[in-house]
């Protein structure tokens, strides 16, 4: 694998940087998309979201290079959408996981790559707690040759810091909406038994020692679980918790 030069580092701090700090979010992934072409080649790309009712669908698409939306094609006929809804962050090339021969194919690959003249794809996958956030796609037209693993390290550098700029833009669309309720929360956020028991006597307005008695735990048992609820929340105190969820069903 070729060594990268300096400004390839520089041009990927930059990305990480601009993820974290950008405010705008679709500004951020657009940013996100053109600051990629510098280190990476391709023609065109598109950016989606996973859909905000809980549903395996793609909204809010933003492009570079093409301006199809192309989310009905793509939930009915990709090849890849096993390896989508997984709820895990990865990045891989569409050959690593069906052959050159048979994608061509394939009516996805007849109905969006060959109207667009587009042969090779790298896709980008954002997952974080079991849970689809979108996807980044990366297009090559016909006659160039495959992405190369360099290019998917160097994507795979970036899945874990846009994976969590997703999931947090989307914990604060819904504390900024309708609080949820407990039984949602422990859905959404795939809490265990026991971290659902502890956040309704939480939301209940317990102190931790009277949950300690209450469960029969130490103090550390109980921190730790409500760090891990509090970690899979995106969240950092009770403040938010009650901003978040409704103290009744």
């Amino acid at each position: 694998m070729k060594t990268l030069e300096t400004n390839d580092w520089l041009v990927m701090n930059s990305i990480i940087y601009k993820i974290y700090t950008t405010g705008d979010f679709d500004a951020m992934r657009t940013q996100f998309l053109e600051q990629i072409k510098t280190v990476i080649d391709f023609d065109s790309a598109d950016f989606y979201l996973a859909s905000s009712n809980e549903k395996e669908n793609l909204e809010r698409p933003v492009f570079l290079n093409c301006d199809e939306d192309l989310s009905d094609i793509y939930e009915n006929m990709d090849y890849s959408r096993g390896i989508m809804f997984s709820g895990r962050s990865m990045v891989y090339r569409e050959t690593d996981i069906i052959s050159d021969e048979k994608r061509v194919q394939t009516e996805y690959y007849q109905r969006v790559y060959k109207p667009n003249n587009w042969h090779y794809a790298l896709q980008m996958i954002f997952g974080r707690n079991k849970h689809f956030l979108g996807v980044v796609t990366l297009y090559r037209t016909i006659g160039k040759e495959d992405f190369t693993y360099e290019d998917v390290f160097l994507m795979d550098m970036l899945k874990d810091h846009m994976a969590y700029r997703l999931s947090q833009d989307r914990n604060n669309q819904m504390t900024s909406q309708e609080k949820m309720t407990l039984t949602q929360a422990v859905k959404t956020y795939d809490l265990t038994k026991r971290e659902q028991t502890i956040l309704q006597l939480l939301l209940q307005g317990m102190e931790n020692t009277e949950i300690c008695d209450h469960l029969s735990i130490t103090v550390n048992t109980l921190k730790k679980h409500i760090l891990n609820i509090y970690r899979k929340l995106g969240i950092r105190n009770r403040v938010q918790m009650f901003k978040l969820i409704k103290e009744k069903e």
